[in-house]
């Protein structure tokens, strides 16, 4: 009896306990610096990236392995006797040979500073990678957490309506009651705050479930799911005035693509100079070998020789020949790579214009959107005070009610649109959206 008893009083505890465990669970805040922090050190496509960048790395800090001689050494045994003749076939000592040998050779031709060149641009193409990837991940990162906070926000309107639909409720209750309104009125207020709970659940299960992508995208367990998880931060937009044309003339070149387009351009330039001088400049050859032999039948003996050799080619000067044909196609790839040039920086420049186009007319959308938020609050505060003095129809509140949430909404669709404009500008511009803000006119 006394067993049950125990076991009866930690069952009625147990969820006490349980539950405030949960309670005393600290609280995950999470600022938008630690987020892109986060990201950045648990994307694995950035350690691929860096491990490409550490490999180039190591080749660049090694150039004088270009140069490096090919050096090889050997090692022979062999054994000699009479089959068929003589004595036949025997073992012996003396029909035992051995044979070492090392060589030494160095060839050096017209491409090899080229060659170098390229191995030095590997590196700087694959860290300018690297930055891009990181500076996109930072971007990336930085959209979905101002999206979070503007869908926090919306569920924070969302609890307001929901609010002001329940006391509308018992409000309306308490008339009907009372025999002032009649019951078709009340069943409609009743409707109308079903309906608020039912889009604040589903805003806060969209909510909850772009949230937990996101944790799960910084490295966060699915436990951290389960704790509280409070964003630090505001979308507080400020007006960004700039002219394209200016900004073109000042950032355009330090766009990452532009950046990468000119490094290939040198790339294929050293690849056109390796092809043409590895083709047809003279190349010289350096050898040396040591050779030594002994055995049975013979005492050791060694020697050493040494050659330098030119070698002057002849068919890459004649076209249509193979050589002569990769010449060709290495100066086709760096003048379409020139193209290519060319037909990025005028997509750059038609983005970097529509971007700032784009912003002004938002901007001026946002501020027909704050007048309409205003107009329709007062809206409904005032067919609320008519409602309940008795000039008001129920459906007049609840479109009242509607076009503020409407207007809300809206308005702050149009702010999160505005702010992820900003980033793609940045973007665009290769800056950090922060400065640009700091400024809040020109960038």
């Amino acid at each position: 009896m006394r067993y049950v008893l125990v076991w009866g009083v930690f069952s009625l505890l147990y969820p006490a306990l349980c539950g405030a465990s949960e309670e005393s669970a600290p609280a995950l805040i999470l600022s938008l610096d630690q987020a892109v922090e986060r990201a950045v050190e648990h994307s694995l496509s950035l350690q691929k990236s860096a491990i490409d960048v550490t490999t180039a790395q190591y080749a660049a800090d090694h150039l004088w392995s270009e140069l490096f001689p090919s050096i090889s050494a050997s090692a022979g045994l062999s054994y000699g006797t009479n089959l068929f003749t003589g004595t036949g076939f025997q073992l012996d000592k003396t029909g035992l040979d051995y044979s070492v040998s090392a060589g030494l050779n160095l060839t050096l031709s017209g491409g090899l500073p080229s060659a170098m060149k390229i191995i030095e641009l590997a590196y700087r193409t694959e860290l300018l990678n690297y930055e891009n990837a990181r500076r996109q991940l930072a971007i990336q990162i930085t959209k979905t957490f101002y999206t979070l906070l503007a869908d926090k926000d919306n569920l924070t309107f969302l609890e307001e309506t929901l609010d002001l639909a329940e006391k509308q409720r018992e409000k309306s209750r308490a008339a009907f009651e009372y025999g002032l309104i009649g019951e078709l009125s009340y069943l409609q207020t009743r409707l109308s705050a079903e309906t608020a709970k039912l889009n604040l659940s589903m805003a806060r299960t969209a909510y909850d479930t772009a949230l937990g992508e996101l944790l799960l995208l910084l490295g966060y367990d699915q436990t951290a799911a389960i704790r509280p998880v409070v964003l630090e931060g505001a979308i507080t937009i400020q007006r960004l005035e700039a002219d394209p044309e200016t900004l073109i003339r000042r950032y355009l070149a330090q766009r990452p693509d532009i950046l990468s387009m000119r490094q290939e351009i040198e790339r294929l330039a050293s690849v056109e100079t390796r092809t043409i001088l590895d083709a047809r400049a003279p190349s010289v050859n350096l050898a040396f070998q040591w050779r030594g032999n002994g055995g049975g039948s013979s005492d050791f003996s060694d020697s050493l020789s040494g050659s330098l050799s030119l070698s002057i080619p002849v068919d890459p000067w004649i076209p249509g020949t193979t050589k002569s044909q990769s010449i060709t196609a290495a100066g086709a790839a760096l003048e379409k790579a020139r193209l290519d040039l060319k037909n990025t920086e005028h997509t750059a420049m038609s983005q970097i214009r529509s971007l700032t186009a784009n912003l002004r007319s938002s901007w001026d959308s946002i501020e027909i959107a704050r007048l309409r938020a205003e107009i329709a609050e007062r809206t409904y505060t005032l067919t609320e005070q008519g409602f309940q003095q008795g000039t008001k129809e129920f459906l007049e509140l609840e479109d009242a009610r509607s076009k503020w949430a409407e207007a809300r909404q809206q308005l702050l669709s149009g702010e999160l649109a505005y702010e992820l404009m900003l980033l793609d500008l940045a973007a665009a511009l290769n800056r950090d959206i922060r400065s640009m803000e700091n400024n809040g006119t020109e960038p």
